[in-house]
């Protein structure tokens, strides 16, 4: 990127309303129709008890002493030999008791905030892929070029609301202290939100301690005014391993969000079954929120939901399947019993950005929407199976997520909507495109889609015949020559690079 394109203001970028890739101003969604419920009062009730039932009697392993302890204290049964703990109902009655029904995550720039919970509905950047890929540099392994590249993506486009934990994996860089680079492109190619790897202790606190930086706070002053979040991957079936863990517990202690999200694949990590699969989700989840609160008592956490499944003839994760899709809505249902904050996924197992991989994550997204998802995770750019951040992938991710956000608008019913006086002024059989009442909303009454084509076939045709695949190339292209960066106040740029530098060196990776 130039250094002429670095210092265009951020004024101008924010004034700038005539774009030439369309898309919707940013804003704070919200759900206003009620959540659909595919289980019944009495089987959510009977997911309830199956899950304590395996809490109670069959137990999760926690390899982590530290977590074992507080449990320990706690009064739960804690096998030091296996590492097994059950939970009796009333110690998890307990820490739910505790939890909070919504909060907000505030990064550097306060407009930018992050409302969980509620109707609140946030959207995400494709998290974690180990590669990258594109129409026209094709399939690469994850590198430090285009993770800012597709950071900058989600800085340019509103209605991705918040980062998830690495874009894809910039292999290049020491494994062990490459979470500093990425924290520092999050904070300085965008001003949003973002997730933070929680891998341990000290990477989480790496993000707690960055993100404060660029807030002018320290780590402790955000202890009650969370920024931060993280994704604790439980190792289904049932089993937390000592970096998921210490990760939960760093977070947790410094009052940053926890999303605990169990991941089970009908089939292979869970049982075959919907309901087995969702009880198992449950219980897992449940134990830790409960390790959150045992911590800290209030500390802000997530229920989150990623239960899809496998193909049964060669083991493969399957998603955006029927049994995903109704997965992301009876979870969300799941948790509203417990009065928290929801995570879920749309996501999709092709290997292309092709119609497969739309018609997948379309259908997961109705999941996650019709769920009354708060915080919808590898919203935009998920390919492969979570395997590959795919850059037209995301283009027509955002073309699906702003098809939403549109949808999600209530439709108004007014004197002016009702348009009785345009109905009265155009005779039978006319039409209404001259219409006062048309001139007046034509270029505002419908949703303007960035990457659709509406031409007929010959127009289509002489422009050059791209299919939506061909055109989101142009447009992600686009979008990195309009990108402006956010400005941020050099004292703190300096002191985030320090930070980098000397834990890097205490990490003992050196120089990458």
């Amino acid at each position: 990127m130039s250094t002429e394109r670095k210092r265009r203001s951020h004024d101008r970028s924010h004034a700038r309303t005539a774009s030439s890739i369309p898309q919707l101003a940013a804003r704070y969604v919200r759900n206003p129709y009620p959540p659909m419920q595919l289980l019944s009062p009495d089987q959510v009730e009977a997911i309830h008890e199956a899950s304590l039932h395996i809490l109670e009697n069959f137990g999760i392993e926690l390899m982590s002493q530290r977590g074992l302890d507080l449990f320990a204290k706690a009064g739960a049964d804690v096998d030091l030999v296996t590492q097994t703990v059950k939970l009796d109902r009333e110690l998890v009655a307990e820490a739910l008791n505790t939890t909070r029904p919504s909060y907000a995550l505030t990064p550097r720039n306060a407009d930018r905030s992050v409302p969980l919970g509620g109707n609140a509905t946030s959207f995400t950047l494709v998290a974690g892929p180990p590669n990258v890929h594109d129409m026209e540099r094709g399939r690469r392994a994850g590198n430090y070029r285009d993770y800012q590249d597709l950071v900058r993506l989600a800085q340019h486009f509103n209605c991705i609301t918040m980062l998830g934990n690495q874009v894809c994996a910039p292999v290049e860089l020491p494994a062990n202290s490459r979470h500093l680079d990425t924290y520092f492109a999050n904070l300085t190619l965008t001003d949003k939100a973002f997730h933070v790897s929680a891998i341990g202790r000290g990477r989480a606190l790496d993000g707690i301690s960055m993100m404060a930086i660029s807030r002018g706070m320290t780590a402790e002053q955000m202890r009650d005014d969370p920024a931060v979040t993280t994704i604790i991957s439980v190792n289904s079936p049932r089993r937390f391993d000592d970096a998921m863990a210490e990760g939960l517990m760093t977070m947790s202690e410094y009052g940053q969000s926890v999303c605990v999200t169990p991941f089970t694949l009908m089939g292979a990590m869970s049982p075959v079954t919907l309901a087995g699969a969702l009880a198992q989700q449950n219980a897992e989840a449940l134990f830790g929120i409960t390790l959150t609160q045992l911590v800290r008592p209030g500390a802000p956490v997530m229920y989150g939901a990623f239960t899809s499944n496998v193909d049964m003839r060669s083991g493969a994760p399957a998603f955006g399947t029927p049994e995903n899709t109704k997965a992301n809505i009876a979870s969300g249902q799941l948790a509203r019993r417990y009065n928290l904050p929801y995570r879920t996924t749309p996501g999709s197992a092709s290997n292309a950005a092709d119609a497969q991989g739309a018609y997948e994550t379309m259908m997961a997204l109705w999941g996650a929407v019709l769920g009354h998802g708060n915080l919808v995770y590898h919203a935009a750019g998920w390919q492969e199976g979570g395997l590959t951040a795919s850059y037209e992938k995301f283009i027509i991710d955002v073309e699906l997520i702003q098809h939403m956000i549109e949808f999600l608008k209530p439709i108004e019913v007014n004197e002016g909507e009702l348009a009785l006086d345009a109905l009265g002024r155009v005779p039978t059989g006319g039409h209404f495109f001259g219409d006062a009442h048309t001139l007046e909303r034509y270029s505002t009454a419908f949703y303007q889609p960035l990457l659709s084509n509406w031409q007929n076939y010959e127009a289509w045709a002489e422009a050059g015949g791209l299919d939506a695949t061909q055109r989101a190339t142009r447009v992600w292209k686009k979008a990195l020559e309009e990108y402006v960066e956010p400005p941020m106040d050099p004292a703190i740029r300096e002191a985030l690079e320090a930070y980098r530098i000397e834990r890097r060196e205490e990490i003992g990776a050196g120089e990458p």
